[in-house]
């Protein structure tokens, strides 16, 4: 198995305050995998260890294989960082700015691949005006189309979509999962949960710069999350079933119950028809990621 990036037991400190403890992950190559925490969790830290912006206090850091400080070249190649900063050069134009991106990895003909990324990210009409006239959309746009410019293997995303609109969210997605289908291995921070739930196979949660979990997108909402029924009953509810109400309303008939899985609905049905009542609303709630993250940040056990 080859991986696209490989933390092990990195920690990192700053004078007495420890950013990163001890964290190990491995990132297989063409996963979309995100990396989640409440701000100041060390994910910032951690992609700038990764892009060889900072170094470790100890541990290792790889990417396809190379080491960000032995192998600092090789590793630098593989990898393309879009941060959460708007940070350009105000002088130049969309195009120039790429060109000289290109002319950092030693690039000299990738206008075919310019022209490509301008189209896919909408920059087109864009490509020769000044950087400092663009929306500030637009120049997240260019940083994306930076971080490209020189087809890494790797792709770091670090809150791509904050305060953008809908429109570039849902060009940025879709070109980005283009990327991900042709082979890319994406990494993903950001505090759009629905965003991570939707599209990373794997999740990793981060607090207070230790690893509190990583696993599957499914798996997370099924250890850690339930789904629940929502009931409006033309009464009160059966005293067999209160105990698993989570809310209650009885001026309303209004419940909504724990569930360990569908097979139990006709269960609680059941009984409320042998009290004779009738169910005069039902919906199933699935669970989310957020209700995961919200337990895990809060002091939840790790699993």
């Amino acid at each position: 198995m080859s991986f696209a990036l490989e933390l092990g037991s990195v920690s990192k400190y700053f004078g007495e305050f420890r950013s990163l403890n001890e964290v190990s992950l491995t990132i297989e190559e063409g996963e979309f995998f995100a990396l989640l925490g409440p701000n100041g969790a060390g994910k910032t830290t951690l992609i700038n260890i990764i892009a060889g912006l900072s170094r470790a206090s100890s541990g290792t850091a790889k990417v396809m294989g190379f080491d960000v400080v032995n192998q600092f070249r090789d590793a630098r190649r593989s990898i393309g960082i879009v941060p959460q900063e708007l940070v350009f050069d105000p002088f130049f134009s969309v195009r120039e700015t790429l060109r000289f991106q290109s002319g950092y990895f030693g690039l000299k003909k990738n206008d075919d691949w310019i022209d490509e990324l301008l189209t896919s990210l909408s920059l087109m009409d864009k490509a020769d005006s000044n950087m400092r006239t663009l929306s500030g959309g637009m120049k997240r746009r260019v940083m994306v189309a930076q971080a490209l410019v020189h087809k890494p293997p790797v792709i770091v995303l670090d809150e791509p979509t904050a305060g953008v609109d809908v429109e570039l969210r849902q060009t940025l997605w879709k070109f980005v999962k283009g990327l991900n289908e042709k082979g890319h291995t994406i990494l993903l921070t950001t505090h759009y949960l629905e965003e991570a739930e939707t599209l990373c196979n794997r999740i990793a949660m981060l607090k207070n710069g230790k690893v509190l979990t990583v696993d599957t997108t499914p798996n997370l909402l099924k250890k850690h999350a339930s789904q629940t029924l929502n009931l409006q009953l033309n009464g009160v509810l059966p005293v067999s079933l209160q105990s698993r109400a989570l809310k209650a309303n009885p001026l309303d008939g209004r419940y909504t119950l724990a569930l360990n899985g569908p097979a139990e609905i006709e269960q609680i049905l059941a009984q409320c028809r042998l009290e004779h009542l009738d169910v005069l609303e039902c919906s199933i709630e699935k669970p989310d990621l957020e209700e995961v993250f919200v337990q895990l940040m809060s002091g939840g056990a790790a699993k």
